[in-house]
């Protein structure tokens, strides 16, 4: 979760001025999942990991990488819904 908005599937535990349905993704090729827009590398993606979008920012969307279990920005070119 952000300060601003979580993931719908936690609603009942955390407080969020927005909630967001996760629409799931699948990398179309290797991209690093970072903590902001060209920030630090949190983990490389590589093609068929899937990525649960959350929300869409200029170049970006922010979501699970759900193997990882790890939250973050990825290039929005490497993404097409599942």
């Amino acid at each position: 979760m952000r300060g601003d908005l979580a993931d719908i599937r936690l609603a009942d535990r955390v407080f969020a001025p927005h909630y967001a349905v996760a629409m799931p993704c699948v990398v179309t090729r290797d991209a690093a999942l970072e903590g902001s827009p060209g920030g630090e590398r949190l983990a490389l993606l590589g093609v068929g990991d899937r990525f649960e979008l959350l929300e869409l920012a200029g170049d970006h969307g922010w979501g699970i990488a759900s193997a990882q279990g790890l939250v973050g920005y990825l290039d929005r070119t490497a993404l097409e819904l599942a």
